[in-house]
């Protein structure tokens, strides 16, 4: 009977330990042909993918090519930037230096920064650590970003333009994702630790997990070797190479460059309670404080995966998917889009960098992964968004012809060099137009913005065509508007920006 016993254990056990190393088969034989074919239907230059799973690395791999021009693959060391995946890191730093007692999280900013003004006396009186890092000021998401991201003021000069933001909802009864918040957020470390925002990261975060070839700044990166190239497709449905981006100004929201093989080391210690090698990197009270759930951000079932809630914590948003709870972070920055993702419960963690910022193959693919690992039946869920995709596609491209083909070097109905001369909006500043020479064409330079500039082009019915030199930032059509004393022009942007017009105006003689 004893034998039979321990016989039975034995067996037991041994199923149990089978169960726990087990890998998906979707994972183990179709998961590399998946994503072949997904990068070439949804036109991504290249993918870095990282699974890691009970402690161990499950796939490491790159995908593709980091440039169109030379062919040079994808691989694990390939440096992408992560943008707002950089917001867990400083969350992190945040709430570590909380447990040091150093400050607490509900510190008001105006304690580390007496002149800090937010656009009503109440939320500035109010304004904590812990709003700046949930987003739960009461603007919108990405207000306000084309006056900071990619542009020439300092963190200081972006602090000040945020008493300019006029909330559209009420202070803290609202998630409204906000860049200038985190970059806020970090300028607080040098208040309390003496080092910038990048060094303290780099210091207490990058170095003790031996991410060797993690960044924290986007300076330089051009120069950097291994590095992926930034592509759109947006608008003319062809991949674009972009300019990167520098967004060191708003550092502790988006600046951080790095790679799957670093970004295994930061998923196996947030899976390790704070561990990571057997060397404990940050007390399992900090990763906690970063968890919990500070604002809900969507609490109905959704009706595409199985989701029913969803709320954001400090750099990180947590919600349930059949059954376990998941947090994960998505990043964009121009020709980038890149996401984080760890379900502790099941002891699993996925990181997928891609180089063209206009697809949702990056996500998909990590719902997919959750999908085999985590009990949910097969969708080719790449195969059943793709028409959508490619509908949009050709939607906008064909939005962009046609507008094109408006040009027509009619003629506009005031004289060209009225349409000259300094624009202002109160919150970006100031634009100046002027007449491209030869050519009836006008040139924005947007004073503002690194190597930023449009070009006007009269179309008819007084709409011109605005082009960027930077695709990303779009193609549209817009107006000027004349009265007696003022002349003004309504200025977008991609989305994927901002949501917001802007209004610059000339004073009229």
């Amino acid at each position: 009977m004893r034998k039979f016993l321990l016989f039975l254990l034995l067996t037991l056990s041994g199923l149990v330990l089978k169960a726990q190393t087990s890998i998906p088969t979707f994972i183990s034989d179709s998961l590399d042909n998946y994503i072949s074919e997904g990068i070439k239907d949804w036109d991504i230059p290249g993918l870095a993918i990282a699974i890691v799973k009970d402690g161990k690395t499950v796939l490491m791999k790159g995908f593709g090519v980091k440039d169109l021009q030379t062919k040079e693959p994808v691989d694990e060391n390939t440096l992408f930037m992560i943008a707002s995946n950089s917001k867990l890191f400083t969350g992190t730093a945040l709430a570590k230096l909380e447990f040091e007692k150093r400050l607490s999280l509900d510190d008001k900013v105006t304690k580390y920064f007496p002149d800090y003004r937010l656009y009503d006396s109440n939320s500035t009186a109010l304004v904590s650590i812990r709003d700046l890092l949930c987003h739960r000021i009461g603007t919108k998401t990405f207000q306000g970003d084309f006056v900071f991201w990619n542009s020439s003021l300092g963190r200081k000069e972006i602090m000040k333009k945020m008493s300019l933001l006029k909330p559209i909802y009420p202070f803290r009864q609202q998630y409204g994702y906000c860049n200038s918040c985190f970059m806020t957020a970090g300028e607080i470390i040098p208040k309390v630790t003496g080092q910038p925002w990048e060094v303290y990261v780099y210091d207490s975060i990058i170095i003790p997990l031996g991410m060797m070839n993690t960044h924290t700044l986007t300076q330089g990166i051009s120069q950097r070797s291994n590095v992926a190239k930034p592509y759109t497709n947006t608008y003319t449905g062809k991949l674009t190479e972009m300019p990167f981006d520098n967004v060191d100004n708003i550092g502790a929201a988006a600046s951080i460059v790095s790679n799957v093989k670093d970004l295994s080391k930061w998923l196996l210690m947030q899976l390790d309670s704070g561990r990571y090698e057997g060397k404990r990197i940050f007390p399992w009270e900090v990763l906690q404080k970063t968890r919990d759930i500070n604002i809900i951000t969507r609490s109905r079932k959704s009706t595409v995966y199985p989701m029913h809630f969803q709320g954001y914590g400090l750099g990180i948003f947590s919600a349930d998917y059949n059954g376990r709870q998941v947090f994960w972070h998505t990043g964009g920055a121009d020709g980038y889009v890149t996401n984080t993702c760890f379900v502790p419960e099941e002891n699993l963690g996925i990181t997928i960098l891609t180089n063209n910022d206009n697809q949702s193959f990056f996500e998909l693919l990590r719902y997919q992964i959750l999908d085999a690992y985590l009990g949910v039946g097969y969708t080719n869920r790449s195969k059943s968004n793709l028409s959508v995709y490619k509908k949009n596609l050709n939607d906008e491209a064909n939005v962009t012809q046609a507008l094109n083909k408006r040009v027509k070097e009619n003629k506009p109905p005031l004289s060209l060099d009225r349409y000259t001369g300094t624009f202002i909006n109160e919150i970006y500043g100031d634009i100046e137009i002027t007449q491209q020479q030869g050519l009836n064409d006008l040139i924005i330079k947007f004073k503002g913005s690194n190597n930023l500039l449009g070009k006007l082009q009269y179309m008819d019915n007084e709409e011109w065509l605005l082009s960027y030199n930077i695709l990303g930032y779009g193609i549209f059509p817009v107006k000027f508007i004349a009265s007696k004393k003022e002349l003004t022009i309504r200025l977008k942007v991609n989305n994927f920006i901002d949501y917001d017009y802007y209004v610059f105006a000339k004073y009229e003689k």
